[in-house]
């Protein structure tokens, strides 16, 4: 089965912008693959379920397939949205 370094699948599908900005954020352990806290060199696989956390907003996305590139109006078709939420600070992980 295949898989892919984390930063590099939230790059190519767009869910964050830059690598590095990507790798920050799971660095500051904003970022959850299937409930287990991910870092930027976890890898991730068709069917996981990412929960990353911007600001006041949590997102829980299922991966539906892997590219190495993507072109941007068909980042979207590499992940689905389970939910979106709003969060107080309090219950921020």
């Amino acid at each position: 089965m295949a898989t892919m370094r984390l930063d590099k699948f939230l790059k190519v599908s767009r869910l964050i912008k830059r690598r590095t900005l990507a790798k920050e954020v799971a660095d500051q352990g904003r970022i959850t693959i299937n409930g287990v806290q991910g870092k930027a060199s976890s890898n991730v696989k068709v069917g996981d379920e990412l929960q990353v956390r911007f600001g006041q907003k949590l997102v829980t996305v299922k991966i539906e397939r892997l590219q190495e590139t993507t072109r941007k109006e068909d980042a979207n078709s590499l992940y689905s949205i389970v939910r979106e939420e709003r969060i107080d600070e309090e219950q921020a992980f």
